[in-house]
């Protein structure tokens, strides 16, 4: 009897101990997760309130500010974004030459499918296509230029052989010349070209307006004729018809 009431304190004791320990070390976890979270208390607060200034714009009071959107932008003036239109298969040349005179005549009789069209150098229509290809007008007096299309075109003797490319045969054949060496026919054509106004001779003007029956042919006719700047002069971007 005596064991047995033995056994009962010695187990109610065990019992008691463990339930004192079991709170003890819950005690212990938490003042340790409280001081953790003491600990990082200041910073979670300072993050928080950092992400809310960038949220939201500091006005004093905290309330929200509706903000107008902005207009759209004016659209562009439609004058400078205007393209001038350019015409494909376009020869610039010194009106006032001689010698490329007779060159264009030659041109316009042989070319019966009318595929080339003209302009002189001096008109404000040689303009927008000087600007396409990045020369200027010194540029084409040394050499006369051809614009095939809106990314070719070609100057001097290679101007000149493309050109009799598109005539009929047999003035087409002239184009087979192109397989003599670049430096070589540019040699040639240059040394004409710099001597023409003293074999040939120059005018004032472009001698075109002396054969009028060959303006159809130009696309500067109307500013030739004095109808206005129609056909180039624009400060705007090109572009081919």
């Amino acid at each position: 009897m005596m064991r047995g009431t033995l056994l009962r304190r010695l187990l109610a004791a065990a019992a008691a101990a463990a339930s004192a320990s079991s709170s003890s070390a819950a005690a212990t976890v938490g003042r340790g997760a409280s001081s953790s979270f003491s600990r990082f208390a200041p910073h979670l607060a300072f993050a928080a309130r950092a992400s809310r200034s960038a949220a939201t714009p500091d006005v004093g009071g905290g309330d929200f500010v509706f903000v107008e959107p902005l207009p759209p932008p004016p659209p562009p003036s439609s004058a400078a974004t205007m393209p001038t239109l350019l015409q494909p298969r376009v020869v610039i040349y010194d009106g006032v030459c001689h010698l490329c005179h007779r060159g264009v005549r030659w041109v316009i009789k042989a070319d019966k499918y009318e595929k080339i069209r003209f302009c002189c150098l001096q008109s404000k229509a040689a303009e927008p296509y000087l600007r396409l290809c990045g020369v200027d007008r010194e540029d084409v007096l040394r050499r006369f230029l051809f614009i095939e299309g809106p990314e070719a075109y070609y100057e001097g003797s290679a101007a000149a052989l493309k050109v009799a490319s598109y005539l009929p045969f047999p003035y087409s054949a002239l184009s087979s010349l192109m397989i003599i060496p670049a430096p070589l026919r540019d040699a040639v054509y240059d040394y004409v070209a710099k001597h023409r106004y003293e074999w040939f001779g120059k005018e004032d003007k472009c001698i075109v307006m002396k054969d009028t029956d060959l303006l159809e042919r130009f696309i500067d006719r109307d500013e030739m004729l004095g109808d206005g700047d129609e056909g180039g002069g624009n400060d705007g971007i090109g572009r081919f018809l």
